[in-house]
């Protein structure tokens, strides 16, 4: 049988592995929080992007030329999970603003590595602070238990490919 835990959630028991059992109503409400969170998580980065009359797709193609400066279109591709022509649209605005810059790959002349410029180091540094800064109080404020099963939860609801990505670049020392 199941045991009433502490916040009044149902844990029941199968051999050695206790399972957690949610009503479709506190998944509801899992799941509106989570709309919610990201609104917030989004808001500061999406008023400077509109101001430059940039979208999300240009902040997440700028967080991840910054987390790996010489990167490849086609890494990228991976990373994003986009289409070539999406992505395509995107750098040729970058690159023409000046945030993104492109170089030829000195091994294979086909690959094309971006680095950010100053003026997209900026940018990017700007972008990230506030979520930074919104982050770092909600994980202090909810504790390292918290934190550690939030990523757990993060972790567990991407499919194979995504987490493997996500632990690659979580693990790279770039």
């Amino acid at each position: 049988m199941g045991d009433i835990m502490a916040d009044g959630r149902t844990a029941q028991t199968f051999g050695s592995e206790n399972l957690l059992f949610l009503t479709d109503e506190q998944l509801r409400q899992g799941i509106e929080a989570m709309f919610f969170a990201y609104r917030g998580f989004t808001a500061d980065p999406d008023r400077i992007l509109s101001e430059l009359a940039y979208g999300r797709a240009h902040h997440r193609a700028i967080h991840f030329i910054n987390r790996a400066p010489g990167t490849t279109v086609n890494n990228l591709l991976a990373i994003l999970g986009v289409t070539k022509q999406s992505l395509n649209r995107v750098l040729r605005t970058l690159i023409s603003d000046g945030l993104v810059e492109s170089r030829v790959g000195t091994i294979d002349k086909r690959e094309r590595h971006l680095f950010l410029t100053e003026q997209g180091q900026n940018l990017e540094s700007s972008l990230s602070d506030a979520q930074r800064a919104r982050m770092r109080t909600a994980f202090r404020d909810a504790g390292p238990v918290a934190v550690a099963g939030f990523k757990q939860v993060l972790e567990a609801m991407m499919d194979a490919d995504m987490r493997r990505t996500h632990i690659q670049l979580r693990d790279s020392t770039t």
